[in-house]
């Protein structure tokens, strides 16, 4: 193929020449840096088709990196290069005309599978080399035996010639023989190694079992044992070695000499190591990432009697605007200079601090002193945040709000600390940031309960959970009942009947409250249909149903109340719209021009809690309402004998101020028969409340018995 200038060949062929640069100078293979150019075009061929695929393919990038341990890039610093050059140049060269951003993110999840192949791929090449080992040494062992009781010149060879360090002492550990393989290893010559005891070669990491087992075999209890160990070589490294040591006898069946076999693991050690790192710390900060403390915090929680822990959840304040603002490079280098100062933080021993996520970071203490500690934790940090971060040349501030859990060791698992962390979190967050809280259980249980109602209401309202109770109107002059306030309840599995308090706010913040409204305006106003059907003798009935302030700035307001109207066959005058004064304070003429043209066709608007807030009298002149409804605040008083003049006195205002306005009065919250007789005489319409009935089901509205409920 000839690629045309700049086209997407020769873009390929420039990313693999950039691929092959990189990491040419740290294989093991025997081919021209131009021969091994050729070998990784096919796999930039295959990443840069999995960069562009319709769905993205994991196992493209596993096949990748398993293919680099294939053309002998087994070193790790390959891996390390190669996922730099896909980081820095895949998208650029092979992106084509895509989203940038989003190619970025498949090319990230693309370094994250070739890692994975590339480990996996190494694991299983490694498994089968040690495996030869393993048998080779096997084999020289046998033989080396078999060399002491025959032939010299035979053992010679073999001792010399063995892939693997093999190394003679006699029964005190004094040195007699090493082969060349086992001086490359240790970096030492011949005379310096034949002067050493066996002894000597203590290290920190050494198993407790090390000395035990070579105890045992030279004094002749074990024919041989096999375990990791770690040397020290003069250079100051660590070699780590798979060591076999074996115990030769005479041919009287008498210890004679110890027989060690190495092989050094040391470059393996090490990628496993890096791997470990890469796989518990966070690539951008350092910092020890989700996996890693969850792992620090199931030890802390699983720790004896008279431990403790405390934890400290922190969320920076207004991140997300220095990133839509600064953009992601600025975000990234503000949260570094973060998790620096962080760190600076947790020095004790038993402390530590972790990011588990974009802005999000915990810091944690253990030991038995932990409700002062994690206290003074969270001050650190809270102070470590004071000073301005310099990025691009800016001077950002900084703020935070931290979840503070504390208690003892073994009462809660890692995923209910974490819960209630993040949970308090978001209550400090809630009271203004920048501040720390201590977790309470009763506002956890709240806000877990809270959580739970949010998450299942969405499928509530297609499962028919919600129910609609009604609370009758009843003229005050007469006694007939005039309308029914329509009242949703949830019946919710667990919890019971709930009512509208629990979850309205939660349908306002999640938006369901305009499918849930609509839901509750058809059946009302199929109900009130309905009553006028079957009590034709009973006059003319209303139906009230509230409307939530998210629902007056709904553009389908007005349609949806013409719709339902219509399709149930009944005039407007039979509905009610009431909206409370807090949603109509200050309201412009876009908030109430839905309202008037409702109005205009003939439904009612009320008034609802009308005294609870600060009442601009002067402004119902411009609302298109047509009644009040009083708050039950201005009927409490006159449950008492005799009422207080004074409350008697502004609820006779109210009223004669809405007559001479043309507006009707409704009174709520009526439990005697004695407040019910007061607000006739001052003048009031029509009245609810328990002296009539409880809300209840539609059936019981035309079957009312007034009971005195102080009785």
């Amino acid at each position: 193929m000839i690629a045309e200038p700049d086209g997407p060949e020769d873009r390929l062929r420039r990313f693999a020449t950039i691929w092959s640069r990189a990491v040419f100078p740290v294989t093991t293979t025997s081919s021209t840096r131009p021969e091994f150019e050729e070998q990784l075009l096919p796999l930039a061929r295959r990443l840069s088709e999995a960069l562009r695929a319709r769905t993205f393919d994991a196992d493209e990038g596993r096949a990748v990196g398993a293919a680099l341990v294939t053309v002998h890039c087994t070193d790790p610093e390959a891996l390390s290069r190669t996922l730099d050059c896909v980081d820095a140049y895949l998208v650029l060269y092979c992106g084509g005309e895509g989203a940038q951003e989003d190619l970025r993110v498949r090319a990230s999840r693309l370094q994250h599978a070739m890692a994975a192949g590339y480990a996996q791929a190494l694991r299983e090449r490694t498994l089968a080399e040690q495996e030869a080992i393993s048998a080779a040494a096997l084999t020289a062992q046998g033989v080396v035996a078999q060399a002491l009781h025959a032939s010299e010149a035979r053992f010679r060879a073999v001792f010399e010639g063995a892939a693997i360090g093999i190394g003679m002492a006699d029964l005190d550990g004094n040195i007699l023989q090493v082969n060349d393989a086992l001086l490359r290893m240790f970096g030492i010559t011949e005379q310096l190694m034949r002067g050493r005891n066996v002894r000597e070669w203590t290290h920190p990491e050494d198993a407790p079992q090390t000395w035990t087992l070579y105890d045992e075999l030279v004094r002749g209890e074990r024919e041989h044992y096999h375990l990791e160990k770690a040397f020290s070589r003069p250079d100051g490294t660590a070699l780590w070695t798979n060591l076999t040591v074996s115990l030769l006898r005479d041919a009287d069946g008498n210890p004679q000499y110890q027989l060690a076999l190495m092989e050094d693991t040391t470059e393996r050690r090490l990628l496993n190591l890096r791997l470990r790192y890469e796989a518990t710390h966070d690539a951008l900060t350092g910092l020890p990432n989700r996996t890693f403390f969850f792992e620090r915090l199931e030890k802390a929680l699983g720790a004896g009697e008279g431990q403790r822990f405390g934890l400290c959840y922190l969320d920076l304040d207004g991140f997300k605007t220095v990133n839509d603002s600064l953009g992601h490079a600025a975000g990234d280098r503000l949260l570094v200079e973060v998790a620096d100062r962080l760190q600076s933080c947790a020095t004790a021993p038993g402390e530590m601090v972790a990011r588990l996520g974009g802005d999000e970071f915990v810091a944690l203490t253990t030991g038995a002193d932990t409700e002062r500690e994690v206290d003074e934790l969270a001050g650190r940090i809270m102070n470590a945040l004071i000073a301005p971060i310099s990025v691009d040349g800016r001077s950002l501030t900084v703020r935070g709000s931290i979840g503070i859990v504390e208690g003892p060791a073994g009462e809660r698992s890692a995923a209910e600390v974490l819960r209630s962390a993040d949970i308090t979190m978001y209550r400090a967050k809630s009271a203004g940031g920048n501040r720390f809280e201590l977790a309470d259980e009763e506002a956890d249980a709240r806000a877990i309960t809270r959580h739970g109602l949010t998450t299942a209401l969405p499928t509530a309202l297609e499962r028919g959970e919600f129910f609609i109770e009604y609370q009758p109107l009843v003229h005050l002059g007469d006694g007939s009942v005039r309308g029914a306030e329509a009242l949703v309840r949830w019946l919710h599995p667990q919890h019971g009947v709930l009512g509208p308090d629990r979850f309205i706010p939660l349908a306002e913040h999640t938006g369901l409250i305009v499918p849930l409204g609509r839901w509750v305006l058809e059946q009302s106003v199929r109900q009130a249909r309905d009553w006028r059907e079957r009590h034709t003798d009973a006059g003319p009935v209303r139906i009230n149903v509230n409307l939530s302030p998210c629902q007056l700035t709904h553009p389908g307001l007005v349609q949806d109340t013409v719709d339902i109207l219509e399709r149930m066959g009944v005039e407007p005058d039979v509905l009610c719209l009431e909206v409370t004064e807090s949603a109509l304070i200050g309201a412009d003429d876009d908030l109430l021009k839905p309202l008037r043209r409702l109005a205009e066709m003939g439904v009612d608007i009320a008034l609802d809690d009308f005294g609870t807030g600060y009442s601009n009298l002067a402004n119902l002149r411009r609302l298109p309402v047509s009644i009040l409804k009083l708050d039950r605040s201005f009927t409490q008083s006159m449950q008492q004998f005799p009422a207080d003049p004074v409350d008697l006195k502004i609820v006779e205002g109210i009223v004669s101020l809405a007559h001479s306005l043309d507006l009707a009065v409704t009174v709520e919250g009526v439990e005697t028969g004695a407040q019910a007789e007061q607000l006739r005489i001052l003048g009031c319409d029509t009245a609810q409340g328990w002296y009539y009935a409880r809300p209840g089901p539609p059936d019981r509205l035309h079957e009312l018995a007034l009971v005195d409920a102080t009785g």
